[in-house]
């Protein structure tokens, strides 16, 4: 049977909450936290090797219908009682795919309490995990011929991270390249603004020189979003392999991407106000894109 946790003050609560609030207790112990069932799921089908998972039975609604994760004899889309859940979480550790070492998931149970202190969301599935952290790095990128990259430079909110990832996974980008990153990949922040994004787009955080030399190799054209000497985002033709590269709204561009850039391209302002949240940006940008390649 899973442990049962009824206590925040248990060491296993206190490291989670760590692993939530500190990046360096992330890099130190090489996991990063997961909430929530969608969120877990994408997780998993992308590779990622599960440690440990937490589950509230109470909360658990619909229960731990996660179809390629846990496979339940019997599980139903329909609310249950925690009575009717706890078979299904002793089972969690059998049906969660074991890490490349055969270790074993560990599984817990925890009472409300305890996860109203671990859960960061107000609408919340039950599930929390703790989760391995897998670096992929720049070579280990598979792109295809005519590829859409996003670069992003020194943009620190992961609210914001989170979005252009949201619109980068409904535009089929192939990569998002985190140039001198202010955030760590594995901010829960992150994690939940991207709706488990951060998973289904290949993601690398590198700095802003190894980025540009990857890209001029590769023959990938880099277009850099910037108010001064630019041409209107339409005009520019983002149908060959393309990087669209933007910085923070404070400071823009370092001089580094200005000069390294092909084009400089702009979204028209017609109001008082000369920017835009980077997220806004990376989805027109982005769509435009789409826009052009569907056209031929």
């Amino acid at each position: 049977m899973a442990e049962v946790i009824t206590s925040p003050s248990n060491p296993k609560i206190k490291r989670l909450l760590a692993l939530q609030q500190k990046s360096s207790a992330r890099r130190e112990a090489g996991l990063f936290v997961v909430e929530g069932q969608r969120e877990l799921q994408h997780c998993i089908d992308a590779g990622f090797e599960i440690d440990s998972v937490f589950v509230c039975a109470s909360l658990a609604v619909p229960p731990l219908t996660m179809p390629r994760v846990a496979r339940f004899p019997g599980a139903v889309a329909t609310p249950t009682s925690p009575e009717a859940v706890r078979p299904q979480i002793d089972k969690l550790a059998v049906n969660i795919p074991r890490s490349k070492a055969g270790n074993d998931i560990k599984v817990f149970e925890v009472s409300e309490l305890v996860y109203a202190k671990i859960a960061m969301r107000e609408s919340t599935e039950g599930v929390i995990a703790e989760v391995r952290t897998k670096e992929k790095r720049l070579e280990e990128l598979d792109l295809p011929e005519r590829p859409l990259v996003v670069v992003l430079e020194s943009v620190e909110k992961p609210g914001n991270l989170g979005a252009v990832l949201r619109s980068a996974d409904a535009a089929g980008v192939d990569a998002v390249l985190f140039c001198d990153p202010l955030t760590d990949l594995w901010n829960p922040n992150l994690i939940r603004a991207s709706l488990g994004a951060v998973f289904t787009v290949p993601c690398v955080a590198c700095t802003s020189a190894e980025a540009i030399a990857f890209l001029k190799a590769r023959g990938i054209r880099i277009l850099t979003a910037q108010l001064q000497d630019s041409s209107l985002y339409y005009d520019c033709d983002m149908t060959a392999g393309t990087a669209l590269v933007m910085g923070t709204e404070s400071t823009g561009l370092t001089p580094a991407w200005r000069e390294a850039a092909d084009a400089h391209i702009r979204i028209p302002m017609l109001g008082r106000l000369d920017s835009l949240n980077v997220s806004v940006s990376a989805a027109i940008l982005l769509f435009e894109a789409v826009r052009q390649r569907r056209n031929g």
